[in-house]
């Protein structure tokens, strides 16, 4: 069976770390968060950059559905129907069961891209609203 593995989370939580836990190096993550990232290293977020860098990651998620990956990891914040919709419906269009887990930071971290608590406060506030449990 495909599986498309979504690694939900504010900012700071450990959605990349685990990601690459299971991924082990075998399978590909997909990260909005890397398309921020100069040819050498540094991170350089702009907001006017946002939507380019989620359908950047939607394409690579695509790209690998059509390779017919077994499993594909997609590590961003999603807190929100809104951003998850897109996925799921490439899971159903491509037959990936989804598998929806969530990061929570029971290990103290900050944001390592120094995303403002305010923001991750308002991040947390929609992760909670779009929790489907049942």
């Amino acid at each position: 069976m495909k599986q498309l593995i979504i690694l939900r989370g504010v900012s700071g939580s450990g959605k990349s770390t685990v990601a690459e836990i299971f991924s082990d190096g075998l399978w590909p993550i997909c990260e909005a968060d890397t398309f921020h990232y100069t040819e050498d290293g540094v991170y350089n977020w702009k907001p006017e950059n946002i939507k380019a860098a989620h359908n950047w990651c939607k394409e690579q998620v695509l790209d690998f559905m059509v390779r017919e990956f077994k499993k594909i990891i997609i590590s961003n914040t999603s807190t929100s129907e809104k951003e998850l919709k897109p996925y799921l419906e490439l899971a159903l269009e491509y037959g990936y069961q989804v598998i929806s887990l969530v990061v929570e930071n029971y290990h103290g971290n900050n944001s390592i891209h120094n995303v403002p608590q305010y923001v991750r406060d308002a991040q947390e506030l929609r992760l909670r609203g779009s929790l489907k449990l049942q």
